[in-house]
C-alpha cells in the first residue's frame, strides 16, 4: 500500500501552465499507411517537376515542337526526321512521355491510398468513415489532374498557344500541387491544437491564401505579356505592357510578403503547435527567395535560368501557403465550439 501510494504521488502532475500542444500520430497509423506516403511524396516531387520541365519547353522556344496533338505530326505519335522544328520536337516530346511517368505516379499513390482506406475501413465511427472517403478523393485527384492537363495541353498546342491557355496550363499545375500537398500532409501525423486557432489568425491565413492566389495569377499575366512565349517562331501575347503588369505583380506580392509575416508572428504569440509554426517558416523563407529571384529576373532581362528558378519557385510557395492552410483552418484536436480564450494569449514557447 505504501508503495503504491509512494508511486501515484510520483506521478502526479504538479499544478502549472498546460503543456504546448505536440503532434503525435493517433495510434496504429504508421502501421497501416504502407506505400501511401511514399507515394504521395513521390507524386508531390513530380507535380512540382514536371512545372519546370514545362517551363523548359516555353524557355526553349519548344512549346510547339510536336505541333499537333495528341499526334506528334500528322501521321505519327513520335516526331520524324524530317521535321522542321529541330531539336524543339525531341525537347516538347520528351515532356510529353515525362506525363506518362506522372500517370503512373498517380495511379500507383490512388491504388495505395485506397488499400490504406480499406484497411481501416472495419474501425472506426461514422465520421471517419467519411474522412476515408475524403482521402480517397484527395488520392484521386492528382491521376484526375494529370487527365486534365493532358487535354489542356492538347488544347494549348491546337490554339498556338495562345497565352491564355499557357497560363491556364501553369494555373492547373498549381491547383494539382495544393491537392498533392494536402493528400500528402492528410497520410502525416495531424497538426493538433489544444484550442480552436482564433478567428483573427483564421482570417489572416484565408487572406494569405487568397493573397497568393492573386499573385499566381498576375504571374501568369505578366509570362503572357513577356518575351518567352513558347514558341521561337510566332509568339503569342497578351498585348498589356510587361512593365506595367510586372510592378502590379511585384505589389501584391508585397502584400503577401506582408500577409506571411503576419501570420508568422500570430501563430508565434498564440502559441499554435510547433509544426504549424515550422510551416509558417518555411512559407516566410520560400517566399522571400522568391521575391529576390523574381527582382533579379526582372532587373537582368529575364535570362532563362532565373525564369526557371521563378517557376520552382511557384510551386514551392503554393506547397507551403498549402501547408500553413492546411494547420489552421483544418486543425485536429481542438473543440469546434471554442476558441482560445479572446482575452489571453499563451506564452510563446
Amino acid at each position: 500500500m505504501i508503495g503504491t501510494t509512494a508511486d501515484s504521488a510520483s506521478t502526479r502532475r504538479p499544478p502549472g501552465p498546460v503543456d504546448p500542444p505536440v503532434d503525435t500520430p493517433p495510434d496504429g497509423v504508421r502501421s497501416r499507411e504502407g506505400l501511401a506516403r511514399p507515394l504521395a511524396v513521390a507524386n508531390l516531387v513530380c507535380q512540382v517537376g514536371i512545372v519546370v520541365t514545362g517551363g523548359l519547353v516555353r524557355l526553349t522556344g519548344s512549346g510547339l515542337g510536336c505541333p499537333t496533338w495528341p499526334q506528334c505530326v500528322p501521321g505519327s505519335y513520335t516526331p520524324v526526321v524530317e521535321q522542321p522544328e529541330g531539336y524543339h520536337r525531341l525537347v516538347e516530346f520528351g515532356n510529353r512521355l515525362l506525363t506518362l511517368v506522372l500517370t503512373a505516379v498517380a495511379v500507383a499513390t490512388l491504388v495505395a491510398v485506397v488499400r490504406l482506406a480499406g484497411r481501416s475501413r472495419d474501425a472506426g465511427s461514422a465520421s471517419e468513415g467519411r474522412g476515408r472517403r475524403g482521402l480517397i478523393l484527395l488520392g484521386a485527384a492528382p491521376l484526375a489532374g494529370v487527365l486534365a492537363q493532358a487535354v489542356l495541353g492538347g488544347v494549348t498546342v491546337l490554339t498556338s498557344l495562345h497565352p491564355a491557355t499557357v497560363a491556364a496550363h501553369f494555373l492547373l499545375s498549381m491547383v494539382i500541387v495544393a491537392g498533392s500537398t494536402v493528400l500528402l500532409l492528410r497520410l502525416r501525423p495531424p497538426t493538433v491544437w489544444d484550442h480552436r486557432p482564433r478567428a483573427e489568425v483564421r482570417l489572416l491565413v484565408a487572406g494569405l491564401a487568397v493573397t497568393t492566389a492573386v499573385v499566381v495569377v498576375l504571374g501568369t499575366v505578366v509570362t503572357g505579356s513577356g518575351p518567352h512565349s513558347g514558341d521561337a517562331d510566332e509568339p503569342a501575347r497578351f498585348g498589356l505592357d510587361p512593365r506595367a503588369m510586372s510592378w502590379i505583380h511585384a505589389d501584391a506580392a508585397l502584400l503577401l510578403v506582408g500577409l506571411a509575416i503576419a501570420v508568422t508572428v500570430a501563430l508565434r504569440l498564440v502559441g499554435a503547435p510547433e509544426s504549424a509554426r515550422r510551416r509558417s517558416g518555411d512559407l516566410l523563407a520560400v517566399l522571400l527567395l522568391q521575391a529576390l529571384v523574381g527582382y533579379v529576373q526582372y532587373a537582368t532581362d529575364l535570362p532563362e535560368v532565373l525564369v526557371a528558378a521563378h517557376m520552382l519557385g511557384a510551386s514551392l510557395l503554393v506547397v507551403t501557403v498549402t501547408a500553413v492552410a492546411t494547420a489552421v483552418l483544418d486543425p485536429r484536436g481542438a473543440s469546434p465550439d471554442h476558441d482560445s480564450p479572446p482575452g489571453h494569449l499563451p506564452s510563446p514557447s
